[in-house]
């Protein structure tokens, strides 16, 4: 099926959508840029939404340095459902998505959180990304190291950046593969929701704005 849907506007100006794909309808919540260069599309992990502390700072911040963000929520979670479906299903709704996300005519740098981030490293180059943004990409389930996903982020195929905890138990930025095309942010002490304990050198606020700092930085530098 294509990506085609509906959008309505609200008064804070961002833009909802929803949209067909062969795994049920999936939705897209646009926060739009003036003058927009590129588009960032996000979507959520297996266990949460869009509202995760990261997506929502960085759809707050780079419209302002002409970056559209979609905000992505795959088929199951727009269906109420609890739990996240195999892999396979989450690419086939991402891939439903992309034709909407690629209408306004921009390069789209394809992202996700967890879950999120496997699958906008899978389908990267299939599908024409101009890069990806992986948050807390999941290297290993906890305490598995043997477990290893590193293939699916050694093989995106186009520039990378991953944003990972300095504790995260899916895998601590130490523990990531050298080579291939990623660099790697660490947010000292986070966990894999990027928070970091209330008694860290570093408060919530100082992780979310390093976060957005070197996202936007790295967006930047793609040309």
């Amino acid at each position: 099926m294509t990506g085609k849907g509906h959008r309505t506007q609200t008064q804070t100006q961002t833009q909802t959508q929803t949209v067909e794909t062969d795994a049920g309808t999936a939705r897209i919540t646009w926060h739009p840029a003036r003058a927009a260069r590129r588009v960032l599309a996000v979507s959520h992990g297996a266990g949460g939404g869009i509202d995760a502390r990261d997506l929502q700072a960085l759809a707050r911040v780079l419209p302002a340095h002409g970056v559209t963000v979609a905000l992505v929520e795959q088929p199951w979670r727009v269906a109420g459902k609890k739990v996240a479906p195999a892999p396979k299903t989450l690419d086939t709704g991402w891939r439903g998505l992309w034709p909407a996300l690629t209408a306004p005519g921009l390069p789209v740098i394809a992202g996700g959180r967890s879950a999120g981030a496997r699958v906008a490293c899978r389908t990267a180059g299939e599908l024409g990304a101009a890069a990806v943004l992986a948050l807390s990409f999941p290297l290993h389930p906890p305490g598995r190291p043997e477990k290893s996903r590193a293939a699916e982020l050694l093989a995106a195929g186009v520039p990378t950046l991953v944003v990972q905890g300095g504790n995260d138990p899916f895998g601590r930025p130490a523990e990531f593969p050298p080579g291939g095309t990623y660099a790697l942010v660490e947010v000292p002490y986070a966990d894999h929701g990027l928070a970091v304990p209330k008694k860290a050198p570093l408060g919530q606020d100082e992780a979310v704005t390093l976060i957005t700092d070197r996202v936007t930085e790295w967006v930047a530098g793609l040309g």
